[in-house]
């Protein structure tokens, strides 16, 4: 063999060596990552808290309760008044509006003055009713007199029954002007007075707030034409979308509780008084109305609620209120890990202090009731779970900050 052959020879050992080596090195690093990379996440999953730590913040710990609880009915809907608590306010004849006296907002009673509005025609009208008037006391007189015939047997049956028909014939046209006067706004005594006008006041039919104005000073406006609005919230109710799923649950006089969708979750009472027997469009579901029990100033006629319906008891899993904490969207629960699984029972061999482990469960909430909120677990709770009652915030705190990481 030559010396070239040779060196080649031992090149091609010292490779194959060092990749046989670098490959039976490999697999005893691996598991050491594995470890610590299982141990970051148990940490993640877990807090512990010293017993001086859960004392500083007053960390209390209970048990899962099983309690009755009210069940509930839960649908959305809109605040809404009884037709008969609005109105829209319009003339019985076209004309042009002199003055507003009102402005949107105000509160108004029924017939008071919103606005004058001037005709022309209506001077017609007052000068009809008076000819009509004037006229109406010859006729009167003529009736008085061929009754006084007739009782003395000198008139004729003709002559009485066409001064009869005549009387009565103007009587009713004058009622009818005096109506119509009245419902113009025009006073029939004061036009008999000789006070003719051509402005008309336009009359509030209803007490309550003025809502829209659509109409301007000068502007013309004919029959037909809403010129503002008025709404009586005395009588405001939720109108409810309950689906059939749950309509055999809905019944009259049952408690509701709203929460106002857009102002804070406010929260107002009241108790169903009405359910539709036909369903909205294609929703598969009918309307409820509810009665407000404490109506409040701030509640507006198409303001967004969710109503909770009361439709009985039901044995719930319960824990108190400040045991569910919120976080991204979710509701979680904090509860004792088990001592055992970490070998902490007591101080270890390097004379660590006692700590207690915790571990955060998603839940969804239902309904609270005296100071206790219905949950249901994603996962299984174990049996005879005990549960952080008060400092769950201090926990959330804790397992969203930096502090979570430090290894």
């Amino acid at each position: 063999m030559t010396t070239y052959h040779k060196l080649f020879s031992l090149i091609l050992i010292v490779i194959m060596s060092t990749a046989f080596s670098s490959c039976s090195e490999r697999p005893e690093k691996q598991p050491v990552q594995e470890e610590a990379e299982g141990h970051h996440d148990a940490h993640e999953a877990e807090l512990s808290l010293s017993a001086q730590q859960m004392e500083a913040i007053d960390l209390q710990i209970g048990k899962v309760e099983q309690k009755n609880l009210t069940a509930v009915v839960k649908a959305s809907g809109q605040l809404a008044v009884p037709p008969q608590n609005e109105a829209k306010v319009n003339v019985l004849a076209g004309g042009i509006i002199r003055k507003i006296v009102v402005l949107e907002g105000q509160k108004v009673k029924k017939g008071q003055t919103l606005a004058i509005m001037e005709n022309q025609e209506m001077i017609k009208l007052q000068q009809e009713y008076l000819s009509t008037k004037s006229g109406f006391s010859f006729v009167a007189a003529e009736y008085s007199r061929q009754q006084q015939l007739k009782a003395a047997g000198a008139g004729t049956g003709k002559t009485f029954q066409q001064s009869e028909a005549n009387y009565q014939t103007e009587q009713s046209h004058i009622r009818a002007l005096e109506s119509q006067l009245r419902q113009i706004g025009i006073s029939p005594a004061r036009v008999s007075s000789g006070n003719i006008t051509s402005q008309i006041p336009i009359i509030a039919p209803i007490s309550g707030t003025i809502g829209l104005i659509s109409v301007t000073t000068g502007a013309y406006v004919q029959p037909g034409n809403s010129l503002m609005d008025i709404v009586d919230n005395s009588k405001i109710h939720a109108d409810l979308l309950v689906y059939e799923k749950d309509l055999n649950k809905v019944k009259i006089g049952q408690h509701v509780s709203f929460r106002l969708t857009n102002q804070d979750n406010q929260q107002i009472e009241g108790v169903l008084n009405g359910i539709n027997k036909s369903f909205e469009n294609d929703t598969k579901g009918l309307i409820v109305h509810a009665v407000i029990s404490n109506p409040m100033s701030n509640l507006i006629p198409g303001m967004y609620v969710t109503g909770l319906i009361s439709v009985g008891n039901a044995l719930s899993t319960v824990v108190p209120v400040d045991a569910v904490v919120k976080s991204a969207g979710k509701e979680y629960i904090f509860i004792v890990a088990d001592e055992e699984a970490h070998g902490n029972g007591g101080k270890s061999g390097t004379d660590k202090p006692q700590e207690t482990h915790f571990k955060k469960i998603e839940v969804v909430s239902g309904v609270t009731e005296l100071g206790y909120i219905s949950i249901t677990p994603i996962e299984k709770l174990p049996e005879h779970t005990q549960v952080v009652t008060k400092g769950a915030f201090y926990l959330q705190s804790k397992s969203s900050g930096p502090a979570e990481h430090d290894h």
